[in-house]
């Protein structure tokens, strides 16, 4: 396998925010890979991931959300949606520069998966394809209705407000060594601001809408026992897909970090093929 070099820098978010980024290397890159992680999480946690990609050729870089990680920002907010939007567009931009030339893949798990799908049907982004995992295309049907009600109610009376996210950690993944690291990792947290919970009710309900509106080729894949992100909201996504060449595995018995499942490999070498045969088709 390629040797793989590990790389921690920063870059400027929205609004001037220092936002942590991590890059997997090879040495001669030949694609390129954006990590974007989900909610309460951080990048640190997909380095498993970054290794075996960038083994496989792919420069893999990362980066730690707006309030969340080793970024700066309000722990568990964002003002508007659109802030994570920006910052994933300011580090296109950057990973553009470093490797000009370079078919560019966005790869975005759970409210990240949010995050890239939004920005596919709303900003066109210089990117060749996206890769979703346990995207939370479908987040009001895991929410109890009256916690529906309040965030959408709160926000607009106290948007800093925090409130326990309430999340199944059981459903994660089948793995407890899985769960141990989570629940010990001092950068992962379980609350959520009003702001941030209605704004990804609003942005999951708006996206999901919206495939028709996408502009590459994406691969979406859900674990079918996800409890957090239901799997039928990558279906409804995968079915309004106009673009061609785009694809859908849900895995049965899975759970929502398919990417930490003991079947993580199987997960992402179907990623891989699939990108295999875009690289093919182009």
């Amino acid at each position: 396998m390629t040797a793989v070099r590990r790389v921690e820098s920063t870059f400027t978010g929205h609004g001037g925010l220092r936002m942590l980024r991590r890059a997997w290397l090879p040495d001669a890159p030949e694609r390129v890979l954006v990590l974007v992680h989900g909610y309460a999480e951080h990048s640190g946690r997909y380095d498993h991931v970054g290794v075996w990609f960038a083994e496989r050729g792919f420069a893999v870089h990362a980066y730690d959300q707006r309030g969340h990680g080793r970024s700066e920002g309000a722990r568990g907010h964002v003002d508007r949606f659109a802030d994570f939007l920006e910052d994933l567009e300011r580090l296109i931009a950057v990973v553009r520069e470093a490797h000009p030339g370079l078919p560019v893949t966005l790869f975005g798990h759970s409210m990240g998966g949010l995050v890239v799908s939004t920005l596919l049907v709303e900003r066109d982004p210089l990117v060749h394809h996206a890769v979703l995992s346990g995207a939370a295309l479908s987040v009001a049907d895991a929410v109890p209705a009256w916690r529906v009600r309040a965030a959408r109610l709160l926000r607009r009376l106290a948007p800093t407000r925090s409130m326990a996210s309430g999340l199944d950690l059981d459903g994660l993944s089948r793995d407890p060594e899985v769960l141990r690291a989570y629940l010990e990792d001092p950068l992962v947290f379980r609350t959520m601001t009003m702001s941030l919970a209605g704004e990804m009710l609003d942005a999951s309900a708006r996206t999901a809408r919206s495939a028709h509106r996408v502009g590459v080729p994406v691969l979406l894949l859900h674990g079918e026992e996800d409890p957090l992100c239901a799997a039928r909201g990558s279906e409804a996504f995968a079915a309004d897909l106009r673009v061609a060449g785009h694809g859908l595995r849900i895995y049965p018995g899975l759970r929502h970090e398919i990417l930490n499942e003991p079947e993580r490999e199987e997960v992402m070498t179907h990623a891989l093929e699939w990108l295999d045969e875009k690289a093919a088709n182009r």
